[in-house]
């Protein structure tokens, strides 16, 4: 890189910085730490959902899974259905009930609706699981930033996660979510840089050889993934997918935590349907990249040679040192940069918020009467703890073997339906008590665990978030045949989900746009396909 390259970087470094500090010397207490004094508008917070889910790892993996890596291809599009039809679940499901919360955790509900126990346990679930989930992510970016800053892992791990906590302990999530947005932005200018190099540098056109035409396919139904081991096919990336994103957005705090900062549920609706939009666009881009590799390593056969032996997350950081202009390069290291900061600023903050309000304000009930000046900086001091053990395990894993990657975010996939179960039994069970919750929890994610243990490689594993929801689910729904688990009382207030809420119609016909969108998109390719 040259000097144009580290002004850009520098800039958006000192932007994110200067950001974090205006928006975090105006706070005054924690509702503005955690929750933005529940005054973020639907925009904003619906950039930030889509922000979240965009990382280095998206504009690296998604062309390579396109271009190079087996059994990939642009049936990674399937994933998309997914979106609308889990935000309207939110919407119908979850929203009535967050609604109410008076707190800065989702989790409160559970200790409404069921009591402590199950608030502590799910609580105690996200900690451990986002906080090594940040550390991955760090891992992940900081082989790829490291590439281009020249750095080894280990620094380029500290540099990133340096930058991060800087904006991120001092600025709340106000500024995690201005900076997301800003974040978001250069991410999708540098993908659409990356479109505008490659279509330039196909110069005669576009074309794809026969024997990857494969790759075009974006509807896959031949496979289930029970028992054939196709993970990337149509059913399990439609329901499996849709349960994901049901519990990654509805049930996870570090998602959840900016429906309650959108002022209500009319504010949140609007978020999660302006999320749904937003977001397939840039996985079109990340696919338009995809599909003109394609075509340039059959054109340039002397860059394909170089990648022999590599792992296929080479193409990028490769494409990136070896063809894009003093400028753009920058601005893509910036975007990957950015979007690596954006996936951790979330988790730090979540974090903290589910550390006071859950565990803290509990153990220690004299916290509560502190002033609001010593609770923000308790606040800020434990989003500190949480990402300096974040780049602690990403430290210890640095170096390793790809499986230790592998094995963390697969423990996240095993809990996201048991997780999402739990919620849903409360609002769909009105007999269901906190055992059932607990022992529904715990079936499903013992189904999952069987499911890894002894079937990984025939059944995928997107199945996992649809088996681990219906078995949390089922004790609960079961509750009148299970009298010997009952327990007498009165019966607790039960939210009745809104089965035609607001916002169906859109999400319904934007579901029906991305179908027409990859069904057009995989008959135009087929056009470009020569022997």
């Amino acid at each position: 890189m040259n000097i144009l390259d580290w002004a850009i970087i520098s800039a958006l470094t000192a932007l994110i910085l200067g950001m974090s500090y205006m928006v975090g010397r105006r706070q005054k207490d924690q509702s503005d730490y955690y929750l933005g004094g529940r005054r973020i508008s639907y925009w904003l917070a619906g950039s930030s959902l889509a922000a979240n889910q965009v990382s280095a790892i998206s504009l690296v993996g998604a062309p390579a899974f396109i271009a190079l890596k087996a059994g990939g291809g642009l049936r990674w599009l399937q994933y998309e259905l997914a979106v609308p039809l889990a935000m309207l679940g939110i919407i119908a499901l979850f929203l009535p009930a967050y609604s109410r919360l008076g707190g800065a955790t989702i989790y409160e509900y559970l200790e409404e609706r069921f009591g402590k126990t199950s608030r502590y346990t799910l609580s105690m679930i996200f900690l451990i699981s986002r906080s090594l989930g940040a550390g991955v992510v760090l891992l992940a970016t900081s082989y790829v930033a490291g590439a281009f800053l020249g750095l080894d892992i280990r620094p380029s791990i500290v540099l990133i996660a340096a930058v991060a906590l800087a904006y991120t302990v001092f600025g709340g999530i106000r500024a995690d979510i201005y900076t997301d947005l800003l974040q978001l932005v250069v991410l999708w200018l540098s993908s659409i840089a990356c479109v505008f190099v490659l279509w330039t540098l196909l110069g005669k056109g576009v074309s794809i050889p026969a024997d990857a035409a494969g790759r075009l396919e974006v509807f896959v139904f031949d496979s289930t993934g029970l028992g054939d081991g196709e993970t990337f096919s149509f059913w399990p990336m439609l329901f499996g997918g849709l349960f994901l994103y049901i519990s990654y957005y509805g049930c996870d705090q570090s998602q959840a935590q900016r429906l309650l900062a959108s002022g209500g549920a009319a504010g949140a609706r609007r978020a999660l349907v302006f999320n749904a939009i937003v977001r397939f666009p840039i996985v079109l881009t990340y696919s338009a990249i995809g599909v003109l590799m394609i075509s340039f390593l059959a054109a340039r056969p002397e860059f394909a040679a170089s990648l022999k032996g590599l792992p296929p997350d080479y193409l990028m950081p490769r494409f990136f040192t070896d063809y894009l202009p003093p400028g753009l390069l920058g601005l893509a290291v910036a975007g990957m940069l950015a979007a690596s900061m954006s996936s951790l600023d979330s988790a730090i903050n979540s974090l903290s918020a589910v550390t006071w309000e859950d565990f803290a304000c509990r153990m220690f009930p004299g916290l509560d009467s502190m002033s609001d000046k010593k609770k923000l900086f308790a606040s800020r001091m434990i989003a500190l703890f949480w990402g300096v053990f974040s780049t602690v395990f990403a430290l210890h894993i640095a170096g390793g073997s790809e499986t230790v990657i592998e094995l963390v975010n697969k423990i996240g996939s095993a809990f996201y339906g048991p997780v999402a179960g739990v919620f849903a039994l409360g609002i769909l069970a009105p007999r269901a008590r906190e055992a059932h919750a607990l022992a529904g929890f715990a079936a499903g994610f013992g189904l999952n665990l069987i499911l890894w243990i002894f079937f990984e490689g025939t059944v995928s594993w997107m199945w996992w978030n649809l088996s681990g929801f219906v078995l949390a689910v089922a004790p609960g729904a079961l509750a009148p045949t299970l009298a010997s688990l009952r327990r007498p009382g009165k019966r607790p207030r039960v939210e009745k989900p809104d089965l035609a809420p607001p916002g169906t119609v859109p999400l319904l016909a934007y579901f029906w746009v991305i179908v027409v969108v990859c069904a057009a998109a995989e008959r135009l390719l087929a056009l470009l396909i020569v022997n």
